[in-house]
C-alpha cells in the first residue's frame, strides 16, 4: 500500500544524513522545511554511520562523491592518509570520522543525492 499526498503524487520516505550545525546542512533542510518536505535526520556524527550504509552509498554515486575532500578534517590528515585513496581507505576515513562525509547525504527509495544542490532538490521533489 502507498500513502499520496493531496496532489496524488507517492510520498516518498526520506532521510537526510549529516551533522547537526553544518552551514550546507541549514540551507537544505531550510530548503525542505520550506517545500513541505517531511524528513528524518541522522546525525552522522552523533549517531554513527555505519559500513554497510556507506559502502551501498559508494555503489550507487561512487566514493569520490562521499568523500569531503574540501573540509577541514581531511585537509588535516596527514599526506600518507590522503595518498593513494582506494575506495576501502577512504570509507575507513569516513567511518573514522564522519565529518569527512559530504554533506548532506538525502535517501529517499527512489533517489540518492549527496550535496545540497537546490536545482536537484527541486527536480527530486518538484
Amino acid at each position: 500500500m502507498r500513502l499520496f499526498n493531496s496532489y496524488a503524487r507517492p510520498v516518498l520516505s526520506v532521510t537526510v544524513f549529516g551533522i547537526k550545525n553544518c552551514d550546507t546542512m541549514k540551507k537544505a533542510r531550510a530548503w525542505l522545511d520550506g517545500h513541505g518536505v517531511a524528513y528524518v535526520f541522522h546525525d552522522y556524527k552523533a549517531a554513527g554511520i555505519d559500513k554497510a550504509q556507506l559502502v551501498r552509498w559508494a555503489e550507487q554515486v561512487g566514493w569520490e562523491n562521499l568523500l569531503n575532500r574540501a573540509g577541514t578534517t581531511f585537509r588535516k590528515l596527514p599526506d600518507a592518509d590522503k595518498a593513494e585513496l582506494t575506495e576501502a581507505k577512504a570509507i575507513a576515513l569516513m567511518l573514522a570520522q564522519p565529518s569527512m562525509i559530504k554533506r548532506p547525504v538525502l535517501e529517499t527509495s527512489a533517489t540518492l543525492l549527496v550535496g545540497f544542490r537546490p536545482e536537484a532538490y527541486a527536480k527530486a521533489f518538484g
